[in-house]
């Protein structure tokens, strides 16, 4: 059970997730107003020592909500001297399917991630989906990353894709590929032993 501050949404998301089975858990997120709110299923592939590596599928719910396939990489630190663990670290790549975004236009994104839990409360992931279609990958570091200043009479092949729409970014900025989270994890619940 948590928290999620992220700049993808201005309100912070709780989140629970149970375990079904020691190989597959299921998470619910829910936000206010509905904005980060989501459902999503992890199943653990492969164990080995302190790294595993788990196939997550999620929906979530935003202006621009989407279809998640992750494959993450999850490795746990060294425990210390007194048995206390320094934290988990993974990465991830990640597809993203955007049916219909608030310019009523689809994007399909790839791109990584990485996270890591500090301690036993915080973690915090960083991350960047790029939809190649309306952003070709030379162009990426050429022009403003500013949404809104954008050519749209350049030849370059972004011109048929709105970056800007309503005064929210569409489903073709950049902005709606870049994702930072900060995690707070709250005590687990356990049931009493009778």
């Amino acid at each position: 059970m948590g928290f999620t501050f992220s700049v993808e949404n201005v309100i912070p998301v709780a989140w629970v997730r149970r375990g079904l089975n020691q190989y597959t858990d299921v998470g619910i997120r829910v936000g206010l107003p509905l904005s980060g709110s989501g459902i999503d299923i992890n199943r653990i592939l492969f164990r080995k020592d302190r790294k595993w590596d788990a196939l997550n599928l999620a929906y979530n719910i935003a202006p621009n909500s989407s279809i998640d396939f992750t494959y993450y990489k999850f490795k746990q630190a060294k425990k210390t001297k007194k048995g206390k663990s320094l934290g988990v670290s993974w990465r991830g790549y990640r597809g993203m399917y955007i049916p219909e975004g608030v310019s009523k236009g689809e994007s399909l994104r790839f791109g990584f991630l990485y996270g890591r839990r500090i301690g036993e409360k915080y973690g915090i992931e960083i991350g960047y989906f790029h939809d190649f279609r309306s952003i070709p990958i030379s162009e990426l570091f050429t022009i403003n990353w500013d949404p809104y200043e954008f050519d749209l009479e350049n030849e370059t092949g972004y011109k048929n894709y709105e970056h800007k729409y309503n005064g929210f970014p569409s489903e073709y900025s950049r902005l709606t590929g870049l994702s930072f989270q900060l995690f707070m994890y709250l005590d687990s619940t356990k049931k009493k032993k009778k």
